[in-house]
Protein backbone atom coordinates (compact mmCIF):
# COMPACT_ATOMS: atom_id res chain seq x y z
CA UNK A 1 0.00 0.00 0.00
CA UNK A 2 1.36 3.71 -0.76
CA UNK A 3 1.35 6.24 1.55
CA UNK A 4 -1.49 8.03 -0.55
CA UNK A 5 -4.13 5.11 -0.18
CA UNK A 6 -3.32 4.91 3.90
CA UNK A 7 -3.56 8.02 4.51
CA UNK A 8 -6.70 8.87 1.97
CA UNK A 9 -8.06 5.43 3.92
CA UNK A 10 -7.28 6.82 7.32
CA UNK A 11 -9.28 9.90 6.48
CA UNK A 12 -12.01 7.97 5.09
CA UNK A 13 -12.66 6.12 8.15
CA UNK A 14 -12.95 9.45 10.38
CA UNK A 15 -15.56 10.23 7.55
CA UNK A 16 -17.36 7.07 8.23
CA UNK A 17 -17.34 7.37 11.61
CA UNK A 18 -18.90 10.78 11.80
CA UNK A 19 -21.66 10.01 9.73
CA UNK A 20 -22.41 6.42 11.75
CA UNK A 21 -22.19 9.07 14.77
CA UNK A 22 -24.47 11.47 13.30
CA UNK A 23 -27.08 9.24 11.51
CA UNK A 24 -30.64 9.29 13.28
CA UNK A 25 -29.22 11.37 16.28
CA UNK A 26 -32.23 13.30 17.76
CA UNK A 27 -31.50 17.18 17.47
CA UNK A 28 -31.47 17.77 21.48
CA UNK A 29 -28.52 15.25 22.12
CA UNK A 30 -26.91 17.12 19.29
CA UNK A 31 -26.23 19.89 21.85
CA UNK A 32 -27.05 18.72 24.91
CA UNK A 33 -24.35 18.16 28.04
CA UNK A 34 -23.64 15.88 30.70
CA UNK A 35 -22.48 18.93 32.44
CA UNK A 36 -22.30 22.55 31.78
CA UNK A 37 -18.02 21.83 31.46
CA UNK A 38 -18.58 18.77 29.09
CA UNK A 39 -18.64 18.72 25.42
CA UNK A 40 -21.25 18.51 22.67
CA UNK A 41 -21.71 16.50 19.95
CA UNK A 42 -22.15 19.19 18.03
CA UNK A 43 -19.14 21.04 19.20
CA UNK A 44 -16.99 17.40 18.95
CA UNK A 45 -17.97 16.95 15.45
CA UNK A 46 -17.94 20.81 14.51
CA UNK A 47 -14.47 20.97 16.44
CA UNK A 48 -12.44 18.09 14.37
CA UNK A 49 -13.71 19.69 11.14
CA UNK A 50 -12.20 22.67 11.77
CA UNK A 51 -9.26 21.42 12.71
CA UNK A 52 -8.76 19.37 9.80
CA UNK A 53 -10.11 21.84 7.21
CA UNK A 54 -8.04 24.23 8.84
CA UNK A 55 -4.52 22.57 9.15
CA UNK A 56 -4.90 20.35 5.59
CA UNK A 57 -5.94 24.22 4.31
CA UNK A 58 -3.05 25.59 5.55
CA UNK A 59 -0.64 22.38 4.19
CA UNK A 60 -1.93 22.62 0.75
CA UNK A 61 -2.10 26.06 0.17
CA UNK A 62 -5.50 26.31 -0.32
CA UNK A 63 -8.71 28.59 1.39
CA UNK A 64 -10.58 26.91 3.88
CA UNK A 65 -13.72 24.90 3.14
CA UNK A 66 -15.19 27.18 6.22
CA UNK A 67 -14.93 30.64 4.36
CA UNK A 68 -14.46 29.20 0.30
CA UNK A 69 -17.98 27.48 0.11
CA UNK A 70 -19.82 29.80 2.95
CA UNK A 71 -19.62 27.68 6.07
CA UNK A 72 -18.90 30.36 8.66
CA UNK A 73 -22.04 32.55 7.51
CA UNK A 74 -24.59 29.34 7.40
CA UNK A 75 -23.22 28.02 10.55
CA UNK A 76 -23.48 31.64 11.99
CA UNK A 77 -22.03 30.94 15.34
CA UNK A 78 -20.85 33.89 17.54
CA UNK A 79 -17.24 33.17 17.48
CA UNK A 80 -14.48 34.81 15.54
CA UNK A 81 -13.73 34.12 11.86
CA UNK A 82 -11.16 31.94 11.61
CA UNK A 83 -11.87 30.20 15.08
CA UNK A 84 -11.34 26.06 15.29
CA UNK A 85 -12.25 25.14 18.99
CA UNK A 86 -8.74 24.94 20.25
CA UNK A 87 -8.51 26.62 23.53
CA UNK A 88 -12.43 26.26 24.02
CA UNK A 89 -13.89 27.18 27.51
CA UNK A 90 -17.24 26.03 28.25
CA UNK A 91 -19.33 28.99 27.44
CA UNK A 92 -17.11 29.02 23.73
CA UNK A 93 -18.47 24.91 23.56
CA UNK A 94 -22.21 26.23 24.54
CA UNK A 95 -21.71 28.70 21.52
CA UNK A 96 -21.48 25.99 19.04
CA UNK A 97 -25.36 25.24 18.61
CA UNK A 98 -26.30 23.38 15.53
CA UNK A 99 -29.99 22.56 14.98
CA UNK A 100 -29.65 19.65 12.16
CA UNK A 101 -26.74 16.91 11.92
CA UNK A 102 -27.48 17.87 7.56
CA UNK A 103 -25.41 21.31 8.51
CA UNK A 104 -22.70 19.61 10.25
CA UNK A 105 -22.56 16.45 7.57
CA UNK A 106 -22.28 18.76 4.82
CA UNK A 107 -19.46 20.57 6.06
CA UNK A 108 -17.45 17.17 6.65
CA UNK A 109 -18.26 15.67 3.75
CA UNK A 110 -16.98 18.89 1.64
CA UNK A 111 -13.34 19.32 3.87
CA UNK A 112 -13.60 15.16 3.39
CA UNK A 113 -13.83 15.80 -0.99
CA UNK A 114 -11.33 18.36 -0.19
CA UNK A 115 -8.48 16.61 1.98
CA UNK A 116 -9.18 13.16 -0.60
CA UNK A 117 -8.21 15.40 -3.45
CA UNK A 118 -4.59 17.03 -1.84
CA UNK A 119 -3.86 13.42 -0.60
CA UNK A 120 -4.20 12.71 -3.86
CA UNK A 121 -1.19 15.12 -5.42
CA UNK A 122 0.96 13.89 -2.73
CA UNK A 123 4.20 11.00 -3.09
CA UNK A 124 5.96 9.62 -0.33
CA UNK A 125 8.72 12.33 -0.23
CA UNK A 126 6.12 15.57 0.10
CA UNK A 127 5.49 13.92 3.47
CA UNK A 128 8.62 15.14 4.62
CA UNK A 129 8.11 18.71 4.46
CA UNK A 130 8.16 21.22 7.04
CA UNK A 131 4.80 22.96 7.38
CA UNK A 132 5.29 24.09 10.61
CA UNK A 133 9.10 25.09 12.07
CA UNK A 134 6.99 26.84 15.30
CA UNK A 135 7.55 23.51 17.09
CA UNK A 136 11.41 22.08 17.77
CA UNK A 137 12.00 19.81 15.78
CA UNK A 138 10.21 21.17 13.43
CA UNK A 139 6.54 19.52 11.78
CA UNK A 140 6.88 17.54 8.69
CA UNK A 141 3.73 16.98 6.89
CA UNK A 142 3.32 13.39 7.14
CA UNK A 143 3.44 14.17 11.36
CA UNK A 144 0.81 17.17 10.55
CA UNK A 145 -1.70 14.14 8.41
CA UNK A 146 -0.91 11.66 11.55
CA UNK A 147 -1.72 14.60 14.07
CA UNK A 148 -4.73 15.56 12.78
CA UNK A 149 -6.32 11.79 11.55
CA UNK A 150 -5.65 10.96 15.30
CA UNK A 151 -7.47 13.80 17.18
CA UNK A 152 -10.33 13.44 14.49
CA UNK A 153 -10.39 9.67 14.89
CA UNK A 154 -10.39 11.09 19.17
CA UNK A 155 -12.71 13.59 18.75
CA UNK A 156 -15.28 11.76 16.94
CA UNK A 157 -14.99 8.40 19.22
CA UNK A 158 -15.93 11.03 22.34
CA UNK A 159 -18.36 12.16 20.10
CA UNK A 160 -20.07 8.53 19.62
CA UNK A 161 -19.80 7.97 23.37
CA UNK A 162 -21.30 10.86 24.38
CA UNK A 163 -24.58 10.17 21.72
CA UNK A 164 -24.74 6.45 23.24
CA UNK A 165 -24.52 7.83 27.13
CA UNK A 166 -27.23 11.11 26.30
CA UNK A 167 -29.54 8.30 24.36
CA UNK A 168 -29.27 5.91 27.78
CA UNK A 169 -30.28 8.96 30.39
Amino acid sequence: MDTTALLTDAFTRVNGEVHSTLRGIKKRHLNEQLDPATNRVSWLIWHLTRVQDDHLADAAGTQQIWHAEGFEERFGLPLPSDDTGFGHAPADVAAVRVDSPKLLLEYHDAVHEQTLNYLGTLNARSLDRIVDDAWDPPVSLGVRLVSVIGDTMQHVGQAAFLRGVLERR
